[in-house]
């Protein structure tokens, strides 16, 4: 019986062995984890800063104009392996400081008009925001894809308040009419079927 306390005791020690070695190797791992839950909740930030704006302006127009020239607004933030799939596909490195640097629809917004003009007065308004800043402009409008698709894309910058500094954050806003919301809609499913 002595034996089997003995084996017990050096299989514990090895085994306790392995996983305080496993704990040391993986604790890099644990930061960097962190890092990316705390960035992504940074984006979704971004995407509900964004979206306060763009309600603010159509609220706005409903007193003033008597209507709403925002019939709906869809929101994501890009999933884990969609990051990652881009990061290859475009040959970047995989990591998150290249994720933030390289990728600029993380956080997306789809502005859902009524009509084309209201696309232009939305996104002129948002743009001229003080705390807005326009890095990019994709006018698939005038200048629509090859297969058809329309839709005006921004690129924007917006500061985010934490507790203890502000980061600006990156977030891709897709401004179109209800019908090329879904020609776009119908396309994707197409494509992806």
């Amino acid at each position: 019986m002595h034996t089997q306390l003995e084996k017990a005791l050096v299989n514990y020690d090895r085994i306790m062995g392995k996983t305080e070695s496993l704990y040391e190797e993986l604790e890099p791992l644990k930061d960097v984890a962190f890092r990316f839950q705390e960035t992504m909740m940074i984006y979704k930030a971004a995407i509900r800063e964004v979206r306060t704006k763009l309600e603010v302006l159509n609220d706005e127009f409903q007193v003033r104009s008597k209507r709403n020239p925002i019939r709906y607004i869809k929101q994501r933030v890009k999933h884990p392996n969609s990051i990652l799939e881009k990061l290859h596909r475009r040959g970047f490195d995989i990591s998150l400081d290249s994720m933030i640097k390289n990728l600029n629809d993380i956080a997306g917004i789809r502005v859902v008009c009524a009509y084309e003009k209201d696309i232009y007065a939305i996104a002129q308004m948002l743009t001229k925001q003080d705390d807005v800043k326009l890095l990019l402009t994709k006018d698939y409008i005038k200048n629509p894809k090859p297969n058809g698709y329309r839709s005006l894309h921004l690129i924007v910058t917006v500061p985010i308040f934490l507790s203890d500094e502000k980061k600006l954050m990156k977030v891709e806003i897709q401004l179109r009419t209800i019908a090329m919301d879904s020609w776009a809609s119908l396309e994707h499913q197409i494509r992806y079927k």
